[in-house]
């Protein structure tokens, strides 16, 4: 029997207790308000540029040149929307995606739900794991196999982060993000891409559709891009605000949140696009077409670019891109356990069984095939996410299209409707893939 705001069951908690409304707003001009809300959208944003787009973006890049670009500007448009519809729900309704999923369903859609999205959090920290360990292997030479399990000790970063405050905490991963950022462009210009075509590249192309090579990793561009654990992290982070109890309090909130995460997704836009357009203007253009490795395009780029600093930028971009992923997925795996279960676990015993399922199979790769194995694993993990994302996107456009759960901030029509279309694209294009595996068109 529903309550009278339309769910099943109360709030049981506040989503990241210890963080809820523990940063002040500023009621001043916009400007002033608007940087009381800065932060959030950057720590998504990192999930939108980990080591899983650096793996699909390469790849694509390489075997199919510029083609692929558009979807990667598609997955960055269905982003800002997807986005825009959690920090909402955060703000109307009081709840995170893991909460209201929990408190809308029976008790078994529930339990099914919080599988996919564990699902989704594992197949993230493998791709963050096996990248760290790459990073860490390009710029120190540690083994890769010793990198993986160094990867588990990052737990103590991410205490030592949350324990003095969460405003610490979006700085540090601001700060990585301007890093990555200056290292591609820098390193854009020394590849002096042709810009007519890469412009050409935005625009969509039948021939994704009829590759089922290309489908692959468009659909892995797509799972690295719009990812299912950032729907859960941003409907809860957005909360660390103090945002007061009236409309206009919540409706400010809204549209102060939606501009971080528009502009913090622009900038991962740009270092995803400044991957495959490296790819493309150093590999593709020079007959190189396989170059899916994350060590091979570290290894070329220097002599193939003239520039031994090429090499190098490229390799901290990545170690940074593996830290700050970190601590996107250690909140959200707090975040959907405590959500979904009500289960309270110490974050860093949350975070290590978390990396020690990822470590497993990322270790074994490492051991059986070196090099060689890691950018298919770090593909395949991107396209299961893609797998798992409608499970998170049809309950999140529900509840935001709901106005008694929303307390009367639904959404806006269309934004549901261009949610609705998304999610409907996402599925055909799995259910395409699948059919392509069965009938043995694309392996994986």
């Amino acid at each position: 029997m529903a309550l009278e705001n339309g769910w099943r069951r109360e709030k049981t908690g506040d989503s990241l207790a210890e963080s809820n409304a523990t940063i002040p707003i500023n009621k001043g001009v916009f400007f002033k308000r608007l940087m009381s809300f800065f932060g959030p959208g950057y720590l998504v944003a990192v999930g939108y540029m980990d080591p899983g787009n650096w793996a699909t973006s390469l790849a694509g890049g390489s075997s199919f040149g510029y083609i692929l670009l558009s979807v990667v500007l598609i997955s960055n448009v269905m982003a800002i929307l997807l986005q825009a519809l959690s920090l909402r729900l955060g703000v109307a309704s009081g709840r995170d995606l893991a909460q209201a999923s929990r408190d809308a369903f029976s008790p078994a859609v529930g339990f099914v739900l919080w599988i996919f999205a564990e699902a989704a959090i594992i197949a993230t920290d493998l791709a963050e794991v096996i990248g760290t360990a790459i990073g860490l292997n390009l710029l120190f030479g540690i083994p890769l196999e010793l990198g993986v399990v160094l990867t588990g000790l990052d737990v103590f970063l991410i205490l030592w982060l949350q324990g003095r405050g969460f405003r610490l905490l979006e700085a540090f991963v601001i700060a990585l993000t301007v890093l990555i950022f200056v290292c591609f462009a820098i390193l854009m210009a020394y590849a002096q891409p042709v810009w007519g075509d890469v412009l050409r590249g935005f625009i969509p192309q039948r021939d994704i559709l009829q590759s089922p090579d290309m489908l692959f990793l468009a659909l892995g561009i797509l799972g690295a891009t719009v990812m299912p654990h950032n729907l859960y992290l941003h409907s809860s982070i957005i909360q660390t605000r103090n945002i007061g109890p009236t409309r206009k309090d919540k409706l400010d909130a809204i549209r102060m949140g939606t501009v971080d995460s528009t502009v913090a997704l622009m900038f991962a836009l740009f270092i995803n696009a400044s991957i495959l357009i490296l790819a493309v203007a150093t590999f593709h253009t020079a007959g190189q077409f396989e170059v899916a490795e994350i060590q091979d395009a570290h290894k070329l780029l220097g002599p193939m670019l003239g520039a031994p600093l090429a090499a190098t930028l490229f390799a901290v971009a990545l170690l940074a891109s593996g830290l700050n992923s970190t601590v996107t997925a250690t909140l959200t795996g707090q975040i959907v356990m405590e959500g979904f279960i009500n289960f309270k676990l110490a974050p860093w015993k949350r975070r290590l069984v978390t990396r020690g399922i990822a470590i497993v199979p990322a270790l074994v790769v490492t051991v059986l095939y070196g090099e060689s194995g890691t950018a298919r694993l770090l593909v395949l993990s991107q396209v299961m996410l893609s797998f798992q994302l409608p499970f998170a996107m049809v309950p999140l456009v529900l509840f935001t299209a709901d106005a008694q759960k929303m307390n009367g901030l639904p959404a806006p029509r269309w934004l549901t409707h261009a949610a609705w279309i998304i999610t409907m694209i996402i599925v055909t294009l799995n259910l395409k893939l699948i059919y392509d595996v069965v009938t043995g068109a694309v392996s994986i």
